[in-house]
């Protein structure tokens, strides 16, 4: 049995995809979920749908029985991941399993983004776990940008704070490929990968990408990182967590999300999706 953790979530479902088109059956795959009623099409589809919520260690005790192999997506709760990730960590111990393969950050163990910190905990947890696991450190999702080309578009701009810092993104798909080839292939325990695109651009060069793929004028724009900060509460983010996007792209600047050693590519069999590629899907 393998288990998906946080299934219900864009990631999440997409690695449920991924372990079956690695030829694991629906009904060999554990969708652990807090809100069960959230992945009914998932149920409908022969997948197993157990309730599992992160702050509640006796469902996590009842969604592992019987599971041989996780995949610990990482909360999507900033600020609250560490103490989260280790109930998953101790239920996976308790229950004996074989592999968990965690999705961390792009060298977390360097990294200076405040993204980072709750990742080296969870890594040092598990190593303390004695569980047989692997880290699956991954960069920036292209749709972290993506997502929002159709504002970028009709405003003619990108806005950051990460000056010539380059991201070398990947696609949620590429990343879920990763993870469930390493629960489905051998010889992956005791390993760290550090995954990224095969292709890394600044944030002017995905401007210019956008402005390529739409054929409508757009541009990079550099703010101070507290203006860029103003204008992410301006759109409605909580400021804590806009505080963590604008660090993000300080931490680019600094190389925190490039990566040049294809070693997602390598692990999955084919070449990243291109940001070019994801633009014109987003749009």
């Amino acid at each position: 049995m393998y288990l998906v953790t946080g299934a219900s979530g864009q990631l999440g479902r997409l690695i449920i995809q991924a372990l079956q088109d690695k030829g694991v059956a629906a009904d060999q795959i554990v969708a652990a979920v807090r809100s069960p009623e959230k992945v009914l099409d998932l149920a409908s589809a022969g997948v197993v749908v157990r309730k599992a919520d992160y702050t509640e260690p006796a469902s996590l005790k009842a969604a592992f029985e019987g599971v041989k192999k996780v995949i610990l997506v990482s909360s999507s709760e900033v600020g609250q991941r560490a103490p989260q990730h280790q109930n998953v960590i101790d239920a996976a111990k308790e229950a004996g399993v074989e592999l968990l393969a965690y999705t961390s950050l792009l060298k977390a163990d360097s990294s200076p983004m405040l993204l980072a910190e709750e990742h080296k905990v969870t890594e040092a947890a598990l190593a303390a776990s004695g569980i047989p696991h692997v880290l699956l450190r991954n960069s920036w999702y292209l749709e972290n940008y993506t997502a929002s080309a159709g504002m970028a578009v009709e405003h003619g701009a990108v806005l950051g704070c990460a000056g010539d810092g380059k991201y070398a993104m990947a696609s949620r798909a590429d990343y879920a490929e990763a993870a469930a080839v390493v629960v489905t292939t051998e010889g992956h325990a005791g390993k760290t990968y550090e995954l990224a695109g095969d292709e890394a651009v600044t944030l002017a060069e995905y401007a210019a990408a956008v402005a390529e793929v739409s054929g409508k004028p757009v541009a990079y724009q550099e703010l101070p990182e507290q203006e860029y900060v103003k204008v992410l509460t301006g759109i409605g983010l909580p400021e804590g967590f806009a505080q963590v996007l604008a660090n993000s792209d300080v931490g680019a600047s600094q190389g925190a999300l490039f990566d040049d050693s294809k070693t997602l590519s390598t692990l999955i069999g084919h070449g990243t999706t291109s940001v070019k590629d994801a633009i014109k899907a987003a749009l």
